[in-house]
């Protein structure tokens, strides 16, 4: 009898053919998300799955982990690594990487994207002309994106990629993160209450997690005030939900373009009754350009790891 000697590897959610193919042929798949009962799955392969393919929304709890005696490396399908268990990683010396800056283009542009369709109103634009509400009269007045001050909460990566597409807007920015980014152009503001107070549009890129749980709260809101703009492209959890809804509904801000929620993919119903708000399905990297490469990165440092080789992109 032919043993395989082909890595298992759990993976937790579908991955896009071009991925799933070749990872069928180098590994044996345990596909989570299609089993009917996952617990008597993780348990029949739990003594041979040395690797987790996951997605930054699916992540990897504490819980499962454990469940995994021989697991060796996580791989997440996505720059965020909020939803893994890295600490109980960690004390395992189990390796965990992600699929960062080959989606950082992707994420900035969204951004840009969300925010002119936000001030400028697309989506409403566009329904008043496929209604033929347009042959009955003109449609409002928007907002200009032009001219504006506009605040980057998070200046990582995908904050220093906004910052330069800004560029080309003729618009004043400022900053917010831990720390100063040595050599940045822009202003840095230590408090996000006073970049909020400070500018009209508010652009948030910070990552995920617990740091940063709930830090768009009421008062940033209050500080972005009735004629201020947010964008989001972060986590859903960076704001604190609530109260983002109850400024939109009492425009106590003018608007949101929203791409991260709580409870994706059943987002709160109350965002589908605003005209104030421009909603994307978590679609930032969505590109079939960036999704190939992030997916040849997850190959890659699966390859890496089991090769003996040093990872591409490690976290842990």
């Amino acid at each position: 009898m032919t043993i395989d000697a082909r890595p298992h590897v759990l993976m937790c959610g579908a991955y896009p053919d071009w991925d799933l193919q070749p990872l069928e042929r180098d590994y044996v798949l345990h596909k989570l998300w299609l089993a009917e009962d996952r617990d008597a799955l993780i348990a029949q392969c739990a003594p041979q799955v040395r690797a987790i393919a996951t997605r930054g929304e699916l992540g990897a709890s504490a819980e499962l982990i454990a469940r995994l005696p021989q697991l060796e490396v996580i791989s997440c399908y996505g720059v965020g690594t909020d939803a893994i268990a890295l600490d109980a990683a960690r004390a395992r010396g189990i390796r965990v990487t992600n699929t960062p800056d080959v989606l950082t283009g992707d994420v900035a542009d969204i951004a840009i994207g969300l925010a002119l369709a936000t001030l400028r109103r697309m989506p409403a634009a566009e329904a008043h002309v496929r209604s033929g509400a347009w042959a009955q009269g003109n449609f409002d007045l928007v907002s200009r994106l032009y001219g504006k001050k506009v605040g980057i909460a998070g200046y990582g990566r995908i904050g220093q990629a906004v910052a330069h597409r800004l560029s080309g807007f003729d618009v004043e920015i400022a900053t917010y993160g831990r720390t100063p980014v040595a050599g940045s152009p822009h202003r840095h503001i230590g408090s996000l209450v006073a970049l909020a107070d400070w500018c009209d549009v508010l652009i948030v890129t910070l990552a995920g997690g617990e740091g940063t749980r709930g830090l768009i709260n009421a008062d940033v809101l209050a500080a972005l005030g009735p004629q201020g703009w947010l964008v989001n492209v972060a986590r859903g959890s960076v704001a604190d939900e609530p109260a983002l809804l109850e400024a939109l509904e009492q425009r106590r801000i003018a608007g949101a373009g929203l791409d991260v929620f709580w409870n994706e993919p059943r987002i709160d119903p109350r965002f589908l009754t605003l005209d104030n708000v421009v909603l994307q399905p978590h679609h930032g990297s969505g590109t079939e350009e960036t999704r190939r490469a992030m997916g040849r990165l997850v190959r890659e440092n699966l390859a890496a790891h089991f090769a003996g080789q040093p990872l591409l992109t490690p976290v842990v």
